[in-house]
């Protein structure tokens, strides 16, 4: 063989993909794109041998990656096909031809993990290497091993190679911007994140054991790989110890998972893996990215968001498929048809194991539901199709403890929660020791009442209220009980509009400042409370939706609202508007409007003088508000047992209770 010299092919058919798509995002999956070659290289022998094309000795088919740290010098070695000169000319020297969509198409029925389809990822060593080399020798009959070199430019030198053992060796020497390529930490890394679960075996220096005290390498080769990994056997041989011992290697700091499920689909596309629910202990500090990607066990990339809906990101666990459309790099996704097919055919999956589970496993699903109801709500909101599957399996937990499902719970309460609309009415608390006292209200009346203690509650009883027929859910403290089920039309009670304009400025002087207050009398009966504190279930619920990024941030800007009951037949209210009456004059008639025919200063001085009254007869009513320690301490009560009293008025309060207690017993 005459040595020769001349240009790599460039032409602007075949690199013109390259330019369009950027050839590699990260430097570092050079050594990918390499050990990914030997791998094909490897899989196209064992294919040869197996149609008996090869009848030769295969020997060892492993991958060896070698590094000299002092020389920056890395090799790749795998005893594949290998290649001709001819060969190298068209697949190496003529960019972005490569070799695996022929050798596929004739040896379809052999096999199917062919992981190379550009022929560019041999060029991804030149962005770490000053120069690289490749010494070849061709599985066929009276081949001629070949070496060809190249310094990065479009100028190759190829001639003979004194290589003996059919298979390629690739060296690189490392440039000095990639020194860090030349440390065995790096590079057992690398090997590690992206060769772990590649079907030839890859291997990297030696095993090491203990002796006299310190670390001594063995003869034994150190493999890199696992190269069946259990998503690639049948479900029906695995144990469930299997697929814990397998989470248990994936996420070695993680605690063991709720379920899982095995993927496994020849048709209309090829996709296997395994699926994890995690347990989640911070519910809003999930971990995403914990999907891993593969093609042909050739980790590809940890972000699957094209590839699974948005809420399936939440799981971990591995999918392989050499369907899933990359890009040359491999590195992103492209989308198309098959993406689409195979999202919706993950999350009929999923959505199949969970209703498998509720049927079969009801009481394993309500153990751990509490980690499981976030990835099931935020399924239900983000994806139409789940959410029509979900709405069967999805279970609610109540105040004590019981579970149930949608249309169970629906069920169990419709007979004594319909209102007068002929809705029946859905109580649920957030927090059972703060609400305490509304859902103690609520059973009294025979009412049951859910937890929804989940960040995506609010969104999510917006979206039940759609699904459900004839069904509304209503926080058990946004208002009394009974105005919370109504069960007949009520009464409102008659107040006249100066009772009404006193009421309201009495209780406002004695609230807490920066927040809205609508005050408003009622009868809620002799031995309710003086006074009842609640929030609008349709504001509240809203402000909790903006919080999340609800779309409605107008509501998270306007400050918090409440809703005032004063009970007007409890008897210390009473003794607070006889007392009213009795120390605050009536409110001096009004002066008469202007004439409006008056001129503007004439009717900006009516305006003045009437309001000059309002305000007079206003400061009368916060005066008395603020000496009346009744109203001060019926009110206090009423926000202590809402959290909302602090700070200085909390000290004064405890102050003006130790007084009435000191006076009631001691004097």
């Amino acid at each position: 063989m005459a040595n020769n010299k001349g240009q790599i092919g460039v032409t602007t058919e075949n690199i013109f993909p390259v330019i369009k798509q950027f050839l590699y995002s990260d430097h570092e999956i050079f050594l990918r794109e390499l050990v990914a070659n030997a791998v094909d290289a490897t899989q196209k022998m064992k294919a040869l041998a197996s149609t008996g094309d090869f009848k030769g000795e295969l020997g060892e088919l492993a991958v060896k990656v070698e590094l000299d740290t002092d020389k920056r010098i890395l090799r790749i070695t795998d005893a594949g096909i290998g290649m001709t000169e001819e060969e190298v000319d068209k697949y190496i020297n003529q960019i972005a031809f490569s070799s695996a969509g022929e050798f596929l198409e004739k040896y379809k029925d052999q096999i199917g993990s062919i992981i190379g389809h550009f022929g560019l990822g041999f060029y991804s060593a030149f962005m770490v290497a000053s120069k690289v080399t490749i010494d070849t020798l061709s599985w066929k009959d009276g081949a001629k091993a070949v070496k060809w070199s190249c310094d990065g430019s479009p100028e190759y030198e190829m001639g003979e190679s004194d290589k003996a053992e059919r298979g390629t060796t690739i060296t690189l020497y490392l440039d000095e911007d990639s020194k860090e390529y030349a440390e065995k930490a790096r590079i057992s890394t690398l090997l590690g994140k992206y060769c772990k679960f590649m079907p030839v075996p890859v291997v990297f220096g030696k095993e090491t054991e203990w002796k006299d005290g310190k670390e001594v390498e063995t003869d034994k080769d150190h493999v890199i790989n696992t190269v069946e990994p259990l998503w690639t056997r049948t479900p029906a041989d695995l144990k469930e110890e299997d697929y814990m011992q397998f989470y248990r290697a994936l996420y070695p700091m993680n605690e063991d998972p709720l379920f899982y499920i095995h993927l496994n689909v020849d048709y209309p596309f090829n996709l296997t893996g395994i699926l994890y629910f995690p347990k989640i202990k911070e519910r809003m500090a999930i971990e995403r990215n914990k999907i891993s990607l593969y093609c042909n066990q050739m980790f590809v990339t940890d972000h699957v968001d094209n590839i699974v809906p948005d809420f399936m990101t939440l799981l971990h666990g591995v999918i392989d498929s050499p369907d899933i459309p990359l890009n040359v790099s491999r590195s992103y996704l492209q989308s198309d048809a098959n993406v689409k097919k195979i999202s919706t055919y993950i999350t009929r999956k999923v959505a199949d194991r969970l209703e498998d589970i509720f049927k079969n496993e009801r009481t394993a699903l309500e153990s751990k539901w509490d980690n499981l109801k976030l990835f099931i709500e935020y399924g239900m909101l983000s994806d139409e199709k789940f959410c029509e599957r979900a709405l069967k399996f999805a279970l609610v937990k109540n105040t004590e403890g019981k579970y149930f499902s949608l249309d169970e719970y629906t069920a169990a309460v419709k007979d004594n929660q319909t209102d007068k609309d002929k809705k029946t009415v859905c109580l649920y608390a957030t927090d059972t020791e703060a609400q305490y006292g509304f859902i103690a209200a609520a059973r009294a009346k025979g009412y049951d009442v859910l937890l929804l203690d989940c960040e995506l509650d609010s969104h999510f009883v917006n979206l039940l209220e759609q699904k459900l027929t004839d069904v509304r859910f209503a926080r058990v403290d946004s208002d009394s009980i009974d105005n919370l089920i109504r069960k007949e039309e009520k009464v409102s009670l008659e107040m006249k509009e100066d009772e009404r304009y006193d009421l309201e400025n009495m209780f406002k002087a004695v609230l807490p400042e920066g927040n809205d207050y609508y005050v408003t009398g009622d009868n809620l009966g002799e031995d309710a409370a003086p006074i009842l504190i609640t929030q609008s279930e349709f504001m509240r619920r809203y402000r909790e939706m903006s919080a999340l990024g609800g779309g409605m941030n107008f509501y998270g800007q306007m400050p918090e609202s409440y809703n005032i009951t004063v009970n007007m037949q409890n008897p210390l209210v009473a003794k607070i508007m006889d007392a009213k009456a009795n120390g605050v004059a009536p409110q001096a008639p009004l002066p008469p409007e202007a004439d409006k025919d008056a001129s503007e200063e004439d009717k900006t001085k009516a305006r003045e003088a009437r309001e000059a009254v309002r305000n007079a007869h206003k400061a009368d009513i916060q005066a008395f508000a603020a000496s009346n320690e009744i109203l001060r301490q019926v009110t206090d009560l009423a926000l202590l047992a809402n959290g909302m009293l602090k700070g200085k008025a909390l000290s004064e309060f405890i102050e003006r209770s130790r007084k009435v207690v000191t006076d009631a017993y001691l004097k």
